[in-house]
């Protein structure tokens, strides 16, 4: 792309789809990134632990189908609040499941079976990873001055560390023992 076609594309953007904010110009494109990129994240997580779900089996089927779908849903309710957030600002936000694919950095798992601590392993290392990716754009929106988007991240830091804790219990290999 051009920078003339890219700088048409942005006028265009602000014109029909803009919102009224007091954050800079760059800031909201830095952030509407940002939240674009984590919210493709969640959409990939959510898919993943979907499967999961659909595909436990096992003698612990039951405790891990339960704690996958509580954590699909909990995933699932964080894309509304993250897309509306970027729109607020009047940043723009995912448009379709081939954005998604582009920008997540959650690797498919297309495996016929995956045995139920590989997959809770998985998640658990999944879930920690975007901990990481929300502390990064959470530290763009302290830079500019977003403190309504650097709260909604810090619940959804808090979350996922939950979920990871949840995971990485359900896949000690013995009581008291990390390893």
């Amino acid at each position: 792309m051009t920078k003339a076609t890219s700088t048409a594309k942005e006028a265009y953007v602000r014109e029909y789809l803009g919102t009224p904010t007091d954050l800079k110009a760059d800031a909201v494109k830095e952030v509407a990134a940002g939240l674009a990129d984590t919210l493709a994240d969640v959409f990939a997580l959510y898919v993943k632990t979907k499967n999961f779900h659909w595909h436990m089996s096992g003698r612990h089927f039951r405790d891990y189908h339960l704690l996958l779908d509580e954590q699909s849903a909990q995933l699932f309710a964080m894309t509304d609040p993250m897309a509306e957030r970027a729109r607020k600002i009047g940043g723009t936000t995912l448009h379709s499941i081939g954005e998604i694919a582009r920008r997540s950095k959650v690797l498919d798992n297309d495996a016929l079976y995956v045995t139920p601590e590989d997959m809770l392993a998985e998640l658990r290392d999944d879930n920690l990873a975007l901990t990481t990716r929300m502390r990064k754009v959470h530290a763009v929106c302290d830079d500019a001055n977003d403190i309504a988007t650097a709260s909604l991240l810090e619940n959804w830091i808090d979350e996922t560390e939950q979920r990871t804790w949840f995971l990485f219990e359900a896949t000690r290999p013995a009581f008291g023992k990390n390893g």
